[in-house]
């Protein structure tokens, strides 16, 4: 009988691995809808400029006349633990994406609740959730679980999923809400956007590289200016974080690797390759 207990045991081990591993696998099972689902891009802003890169590049992803018919929203303010200063991205969210955005930064329980619309809206229409994380799980456990309790019926387990790309991410999120987002709905877990040659496209990179120079699109000029001047006015301020490529004149929107993996963009694994492809 002791033989028989160890090897169930063992049985149930392999089986509870292959369920986190699954839940964690980088491959993409499910794709992503461009005619009904949503993709939420959540931003923490706090304390590495990243973020305001990485808007401009989502900005001229959505330019493009390709995924222009993606429905979409942002948050601004969507961290975790962390501590250090805030990086004031309003400017630059209502440049990039109008009306289209929220500040979870500025209220987070409001910001849930527009969201919370936004996401619910898409959800009754059929589509899924896909949330790209640029920065922690904390503002999307919060928004899930005011889903799961107010409109039980969408089963959202199946149908909201979340991109996380960066370690140090999961681990300036609080264990609880981690954890809830890992058990509770589709959680993918890829390669680093910050390094190559891992599979994952990479948009970090010291070069200096002008977006100016690849856009013909005038809107989209002016949002990278203003994502640029911003990221060099706050990055290593006041104790802020010193992202090295942006200071040494060169571009960091590797949280967009994330958003490249979800709608699947081809010939887009580096920075160049990123600007050559939305032409």
């Amino acid at each position: 009988m002791k033989h028989l207990k160890y090897i169930l045991l063992s049985i149930a081990l392999i089986l509870m691995s292959s369920v986190l591993y699954s839940q964690e696998d980088s491959s993409q099972s499910d794709k992503f809808d461009k005619e009904n689902d949503l993709l939420l891009a959540h931003f923490d802003c706090k304390t590495d400029v990243d973020d305001l890169h990485s808007m401009a590049a989502l900005a001229t992803i959505l330019a493009n006349d390709e995924y222009s018919v993606v429905n979409y929203y942002a948050v601004a303010g969507a961290y975790g633990t962390q501590g250090g200063l805030y990086v004031p991205p309003n400017e630059l969210m209502t440049k990039a994406f109008g009306d289209n955005w929220s500040d979870a930064h500025a209220d987070f329980e409001k910001a849930v609740d527009e969201v919370y619309a936004v996401a619910v809206e898409a959800l009754q229409n059929g589509g899924d959730v896909w949330v790209a994380e640029a920065g922690q799980s904390d503002f999307t456990a919060a928004l899930v679980k005011k889903i799961m309790s107010e409109k039980p019926e969408f089963g959202v387990s199946e149908r909201f999923h979340v991109v996380q790309h960066s370690n140090w991410n999961e681990e300036s999120t609080s264990t609880e809400d981690l954890q809830f987002v890992k058990e509770n709905i589709q959680y993918h877990k890829i390669a680093d956007g910050n390094a190559a040659g891992n599979g994952t496209a990479c948009y970090r990179t010291e070069a200096s590289i002008k977006p100016k120079e690849y856009l013909t699109n005038s809107y989209l000029k002016k949002v990278w200016k203003l994502a640029i001047k911003l990221a060099n006015r706050y990055n290593g301020s006041e104790g802020r974080y010193n992202n090295e490529a942006v200071e040494k004149g060169g571009l960091d929107f590797s949280d967009v690797s994330e958003i490249t993996w979800i709608l699947e963009i081809d010939n887009a694994d580096t920075v160049t390759g990123f600007f050559n492809s939305l032409r």
